[in-house]
C-alpha cells in the first residue's frame, strides 16, 4: 500500500521525498533505473519527513523490534532509517547483515535480487518469541530482501507486523507471503542529477 492511498493523499511531504531521490539510469547494471536515496539524506527536510511519516504510522502499533538490512556497514541505506524509527517508537533495533559481518552465532537466509543473489544474517537471540516486528528498507523492487528478512524474524518467533520502504514497486509484495507492505513513494523513471 502506498502512503498516498492511506490517508496521506495530497501530503506535500510525499512530493518532497520523491523529488529528493535521484534517479540514475543503468546502475548498477544496464536497464536498472537506480533510485538513489543518498540525495534524500542530503535534504534535511525530506529526510526528517521520511522518518516522521514512518514514526507516525508505527508509534501506536505495539512494535518492539525494528529490523533493517545493514548491508555492508557505512554503505547501508535501510540502516539509515531503522534506528531512528526504533528510537522514536521505543523499540529495539536489530541489524540484518550480509554473510560474515556479524560476530557470534547467526542464522542465515538466502534471497534473490533484481540483479543477483545474496544472503542475510541475524544474531541468534536478537529476537524473543512473540515480539512484534517491523522490517524497514530504503527500496523494494522484487521483494527478495524483505522476504528473507521476514523469514529470519519468523524463524526466531517474531510476529512481523509490516514491511515498510521509502520507495518501491507494488510488485515487490508478491514475495512477502501476504505480509503488508507500506511504501512512501513510487519509483520515478525520469532522470535528475
Amino acid at each position: 500500500m502506498f502512503a498516498a492511498e492511506n490517508g496521506l493523499r495530497g501530503d506535500p511531504r510525499l512530493q518532497g521525498i520523491s523529488k529528493a531521490i535521484r534517479v540514475v539510469p543503468d546502475f548498477p547494471i544496464p536497464g536498472i533505473m537506480f533510485q538513489d536515496i543518498t540525495t534524500l539524506l542530503l535534504d534535511h527536510k525530506a529526510f526528517k519527513d521520511t522518518v516522521d511519516i514512518f514514526v507516525d504510522r508505527y508509534r501506536d502499533m505495539g512494535i518492539s523490534v525494528v529490523a533493517a538490512n545493514v548491508n555492508v556497514g557505512i554503505e547501508a541505506r535501510g540502516f539509515v532509517f531503522g534506528p531512528s524509527i526504533a528510537l522514536a517508537i521505543g523499540a529495539k533495533f536489530v541489524p540484518l547483515r550480509k554473510p560474515n559481518k556479524l560476530p557470534g552465532e547467526v542464522i542465515s537466509e538466502a534471497y534473490v535480487l533484481e540483479y543477483g543473489t545474496d544472503r542475510l544474517e541475524m544474531h541468534v537471540g536478537a529476537i524473543e518469541p512473540g515480539e512484534r516486528a517491523l522490517v524497514i528498507d530504503d527500496l523494494v523492487a522484487t521483494g527478495g530482501t524483505l522476504s528473507a528478512a521476514v523469514r529470519l524474524l519468523e524463524r526466531m518467533g517474531a510476529e512481523v507486523v509490516e514491511c515498510a520502504c521509502v520507495v518501491g514497486l507494488p510488485e515487490g509484495q508478491r514475495r512477502l507471503d501476504g505480509k503488508p507492505l507500506y511504501i512512501l513513494v513510487e519509483p520515478r523513471l525520469s532522470v535528475n542529477y
